[in-house]
């Protein structure tokens, strides 16, 4: 069926989307993979989505894509919410109680980056442990663990990250998520994995995400990061804990109307775009290759294992808001994470190209800089 989108006064030409679509001329945007544009199957499978009121489970887009995503899991459910932080609130008020704590590595997205809604609005608090590049082990969560004494706040719940953001994109072997999973609910505990990246795990790893996932008790996964949808992350698990979560959803004003506009893209996400996430890991690879070739820059690329490239900038004369501040001017767009901490994060939206550009005004200001110190 051909069609026409809306343009100002003037109408769109289906072919003209894909320009749409591309980022500001000359930028290279690597401060995260949320920057994506939505390609132009994407806006017109958008233009053209069948819809109904989804609160009333009468969308049949969103219907589609929650059956879709159960199935990839391997789980008896799915439900489809505005973003991924709703999603990981709404599994820790589901699995939880006031006055209960929640065990999560140090540097995980639930505890720097959820605005503490975990305290604020389910009423727990984190309880925290480190793991060796943001991958906890059993032993490191068993140590954490509250005993069972009635003035003990209890633990409930365990949220693992896979890929660890914060730790520069690590991934968890599947059989640490199963050993994990095995031991917490023989000692009680319920499991949420925080997926948000977890379709850049399974491409690291070689395999699917429904034996990657099959001992969690929910999972939440972004469509809006590396899968390059505009809107939208999913959590899948039982149909019981989905029901549930459902009526958390419309408490926390997730309730969406005629959604199947924003799920149709969603769709094409979940779809087509795991296949291509390997070449956003091969241009993360070579982007600190060769940041550990500049003087004054510390970097592991071993230790690069997805999309997200954290590095040292202590020995280059500034700190990370500088230095991201001095790319900036050059059309090279990244992000501080520590005062001397730069991340970067390669998507569908940055080429080899790109990444070439932003190593050679990387090394340009670096070098600039430590003259100027010297």
């Amino acid at each position: 069926m051909s069609y026409t989108v809306a343009k100002g006064n003037q109408r769109a030409d289906p072919d003209e989307l894909e320009e749409m679509r591309m980022p500001l001329e000359g930028v290279v945007d690597l401060r995260s993979d949320t920057v994506t544009r939505p390609t132009g199957e994407m806006r017109r499978a958008m233009a053209e989505a069948e819809v109904g009121d989804d609160v009333y489970g009468e969308d049949p887009t969103v219907n589609h894509l929650e059956k879709r995503a159960a199935e990839l899991f391997g789980k008896e459910a799915a439900l489809f919410v505005p973003t991924g932080c709703m999603g990981n609130l709404i599994s820790i008020k589901t699995w939880t109680h006031h006055g209960n704590e929640v065990i999560c590595e140090e540097r995980s997205h639930v505890n720097l980056y959820e605005l503490a809604s975990m305290s604020a609005i389910a009423g727990c608090m984190p309880r925290v442990a480190r793991g060796e590049d943001g991958i906890l082990t059993w032993k490191e969560i068993e140590a954490v663990i509250r005993p069972k004494i009635y003035y003990d706040s209890q633990t409930a719940l365990i949220c693992l990250e896979n890929t660890n953001n914060m730790a520069g994109g690590t991934v968890y072997p599947t059989e640490r998520v199963d050993e994990i999973c095995e031991h917490a609910h023989a000692a009680g505990l319920k499991v949420h994995l925080d997926g948000a990246r977890i379709f850049n795990a399974a491409a690291t790893l070689g395999e699917n995400v429904a034996p990657m996932t099959k001992g969690a008790d929910s999972v939440m996964f972004c469509l809006s990061k590396g899968l390059g949808a505009p809107v939208g992350s999913m959590m899948v698990g039982t149909k019981a804990f989905i029901e549930k979560a459902r009526m958390y959803r419309k408490m926390f004003g997730g309730g969406m109307r005629q959604a199947g506009v924003i799920a149709a893209a969603g769709l094409i996400a979940l779809e087509k775009s795991p296949g291509r996430l390997h070449i956003d890991h091969e241009n993360a690879k070579r982007l600190a290759e060769g940041i550990a070739e500049i003087p004054g820059l510390r970097i592991d690329p071993k230790k690069v294992r997805s999309n997200i490239v954290i590095f040292d900038c202590s020995r280059a004369g500034m700190t990370a808001v500088e230095l991201c501040d001095a790319v900036h001017v050059h059309g090279v767009w990244a992000q501080d994470t520590a005062l001397y901490s730069v991340r970067l994060v390669t998507h569908c939206d940055v080429d080899r190209a790109g990444c070439e550009k932003a190593l050679a005004v990387l090394k340009e200001v670096v070098t600039k800089a430590q003259k100027a110190g010297a």
